[in-house]
């Protein structure tokens, strides 16, 4: 059974980090490209960064460049985002999602993934 688990969000100060993990089960990392989407209360969904199966190659949305770094440890069967220097703006629900295809570079789709974690929250204060 495919599960994908976040964990790591919290309230942080603006400026703050936080490293959110995704523990998959069901598959392995070295097969799927693993994304990590968020969503903020009357916003659009937004892709945030992906890292893919093959190559590791990570991609970063332009929000977040610089910032936040997306790793994997295949051997935990996790997948990290660690965030730096939080702004208020990324105050949101975030949710690691598994590729639907294996053996692909990462894709910006959201309707490419197949299974999404339950979410967690990372509020940034000001």
């Amino acid at each position: 059974q495919v599960q994908l688990v976040e964990s790591g969000g919290g309230l942080v100060q603006s400026g703050g980090s936080l490293r959110l993990s995704c523990a998959v089960s069901g598959f392995s990392l070295d097969y799927y490209a693993i994304g990590w989407y968020r969503q903020a209360p009357g916003k659009e969904r937004e892709g945030v960064s992906c890292i893919s199966s093959s190559d590791g190659k990570t991609y970063y949305s332009d929000s977040v460049k610089g910032r936040f770094t997306i790793s994997r440890d295949n051997a935990k069967k996790t997948v990290y985002l660690l965030m730096n220097n939080l702004k208020p703006e990324d105050t949101a629900v975030y949710y690691c999602v598994r590729d639907g295809l294996p053996f692909r570079p990462c894709v910006v789709n959201p309707g490419e993934y197949d299974y999404w974690g339950q979410g967690t929250q990372v509020t940034v204060s000001s």
